[in-house]
């Protein structure tokens, strides 16, 4: 592979709610065994990339615990392999990251270390499967001095909350609005670009020494008319999670027959890192519709359209329903749950009720099982 990657995983919003207060949104698991951060990284190690970085910031201590071996995602090579940057005190530095360019400034001798001609860029805490090649490919074709991967979203989808872009007839980038408060167009970023490498070194030392740190805005948006920005359009699933009600529409398509089979059983895969915990086990009285059970399970009452997420425990006579179950909750006795979310590590007391009604409802148990 031509090109090293970078995976932008330190960011933060107020709009997951709790679920954030803990790990970084790039560490919220998915699909029952994974984190968000898998995608990207087997897309990377799919598209035969090399070298990646992942650059941490809030709350990283989850996605570094979940980072600390490369072998998963099989980066453990003699050349090339996963890094992980944090912001580091030096004694020209002390700041965090500032925004998104300043991340990759502030790690830049990796850059200039690396010797492959192209970089490609994604975020963290998006869901997707792709092949970088095809974009790279598409990226020389055009002769592009920067490609974005764009996704065409519903029209009854809400993209104030994304880069919004508008393209001429031959992909050519015209407008590029962030998070308009009106869009024109339902054509979104998807938060992976491909430049040169020597590009992308010589625009953050630019910007660094103007005090700007926005990827988006100060190169993208700033140079929209002077450099030959292209789209890249993406055909197969893309979802972002970076609110409560996007992080649990896309944990409930992994439902879909459809959605699971083109993620657990088409090629390329999809990795993780492996814990090595039993079957999930379904006691009398247990019941299961429609619904993903991960390893570490115990199950004695009635789960239906719902995604259980490692070591969960479910008691006698219950009701989950429509909900999220994080990992290692304990749900006791007589408990109804329909239309949740339940933060991991929690302990809810028997013979309670909790539902969401109209919207997501997050529920943070007690934790008594970990007072010393």
């Amino acid at each position: 592979m031509k090109a090293v990657g970078i995976i932008l995983a330190g960011g933060n919003n107020n709009r997951m709610g709790v679920l954030s207060n803990k790990r970084a949104i790039a560490a919220m698991p998915v699909g029952g065994n994974f984190r968000c951060i898998d995608f990207a990284l087997s897309s990377m190690t799919n598209s035969r990339i090399q070298q990646v970085a992942v650059l941490t910031q809030y709350n990283a201590r989850s996605l570094n615990e979940h980072l600390s071996s490369s072998k998963w995602w099989n980066f453990g090579r003699k050349q090339g392999g996963l890094f992980v940057f944090t912001p580091t005190v030096t004694a020209d530095n002390s700041w965090w990251y500032r925004g998104t360019a300043d991340a990759i400034y502030q790690n830049i001798e990796f850059l200039k270390r690396c010797h492959e001609p192209y970089v490609i860029i994604s975020s963290g805490d998006c869901v997707y499967k792709v092949d970088f090649n095809k974009i790279l490919d598409y990226h020389i074709d055009k002769r592009a001095d920067i490609t974005i991967a764009v996704k065409d979203m519903s029209a009854d989808a809400d993209v104030s909350r994304f880069g919004v872009i508008r393209m001429n007839e031959e992909s050519r980038v015209i407008d590029f609005d962030e998070k308009p408060m009106v869009a024109k167009s339902n054509t979104v970023s998807t938060g992976i670009y491909v430049m040169r490498r020597r590009q992308l070194i010589e625009l953050l030392e630019q910007c660094a020494s103007e005090d700007r740190w926005n990827f988006v805005t100060d190169i993208l948006i700033r140079h929209k008319d002077m450099k030959r920005i292209y789209g890249y359009k993406l055909e197969g699933y893309w979802n972002n999670i970076s609110t409560v009600d996007s992080y649990y529409r896309t944990n409930m398509d992994f439902l879909k027959p459809d959605v699971r089979k083109y993620f657990f059983h088409d090629a390329p895969e999809i990795f993780t890192k492996v814990d090595d915990l039993p079957p999930a086990k379904f006691n009398d009285g247990s019941e299961v519709r429609n619904s993903l059970v991960a390893s570490g399970c115990i199950v004695n009452s009635k789960v239906e359209n719902s995604i259980l997420f490692k070591e969960a425990f479910i008691g006698k006579n219950c009701v989950i329903k429509n909900s999220i179950i994080l990992n290692d909750v304990y749900i006791g006795d007589n408990t109804h749950i329909e239309n949740c979310i339940v933060e991991s590590r929690g302990t809810l007391k028997p013979n309670t009720y909790y539902c969401g009604e109209g919207e997501i409802l997050v529920v943070s148990g007690e934790r008594t099982r970990y007072e010393i």
